[in-house]
């Protein structure tokens, strides 16, 4: 029977650790959120962000700014957070307007803030082997669930379908840390299929919703799948077409209930290790 690889143990458990840690400490941390605008995909990120803080404990204190903010303005307030030592952790929401300059407006946010790791100095450190600070959390997510799934990744052969900054690189990283075998595909891999059918472990971050079929895969295949994007219906759904793998292979992380659950909790964990 193919195993469906639920977040929902690992979630209560990070709860449960976390609000020990907040309450140990007397803590009262405190998330900063740049918002750009009204957007109704936003809107519903930051409703998440808000209901695992405040299981927490996490007050989340929101500025909410114009499209056309200026980037003088935006790099002024970034500079205030930085230097406000009552708070934890910055989010800026992306995309940013285009008129803002990425670079310098990643540039400027401080690295001990840096929560979801955008800043180039973070970003080093990961590429540099170094995954004991900041990750990307949706990879940081990814391997988690596999890993208290029961799975270890020390010297499997693991797939990852994104080669994206976000996602394929920093989850590469993470994995070559754990001394796994790891093969980065992406949208000019030829025979995609010849790769998922001979790895161990596949991650997918293709946000392709169901798309993976059963014939990606063989009988002892392991899928994490990160991917999120809505199907024919317009449902919200990962890469993999799950019903077709049912009973086929070796177990797969569902969407929604899998990566996602926890990658909220892992961004607020964030803002308790800085104090």
């Amino acid at each position: 029977m193919t195993k469906v690889l639920k977040s929902d143990a690992i979630a209560e458990k990070l709860v449960v650790d976390l609000k020990d840690r907040i309450e140990k400490r007397k803590l009262k941390p405190i998330l900063s959120v740049i918002r750009f605008g009204a957007d109704p995909a936003d809107l519903a990120y930051e409703r998440g962000i808000k209901k695992s803080a405040e299981k927490l404990g996490i007050e989340v204190q929101v500025n909410e700014l114009s499209r056309d903010e200026s980037e003088e303005s935006v790099l002024n307030l970034i500079k205030k957070v930085n230097g406000d030592d009552s708070l934890g952790g910055l989010l800026i929401f992306r995309p940013l307007p285009e008129h803002l300059d990425e670079e310098k407006i990643n540039n400027t946010i401080s690295p001990s803030k840096d929560i979801d790791c955008m800043s180039p100095i973070n970003k080093a450190k990961v590429y540099s082997g170094d995954i004991s600070g900041f990750i990307p959390l949706a990879p940081k997510a990814a391997v988690l669930l596999l890993e208290e799934s029961g799975y270890s990744v020390d010297g499997k052969n693991c797939v990852i379908i994104n080669h994206s900054s976000v996602v394929g690189k920093p989850l590469a990283m993470i994995l070559l840390a754990k001394w796994a075998t790891v093969t980065l595909c992406h949208v000019k891999t030829k025979n995609l299929k010849e790769h998922t059918k001979g790895a161990d472990y596949v991650f997918t971050a293709m946000g392709r919703a169901e798309s993976l079929d059963e014939s990606y895969f063989n009988e002892n295949s392991v899928l994490i799948d990160i991917g999120l994007s809505a199907n024919a219906e317009g449902k919200m759904r990962g890469d993999l077409k799950a019903d077709s793998v049912d009973g086929k292979i070796e177990a797969y992380s569902p969407v929604p209930g899998g990566v996602g659950k926890i990658t909220n909790l892992l961004l607020l964990e964030n803002v308790i290790n800085y104090y």
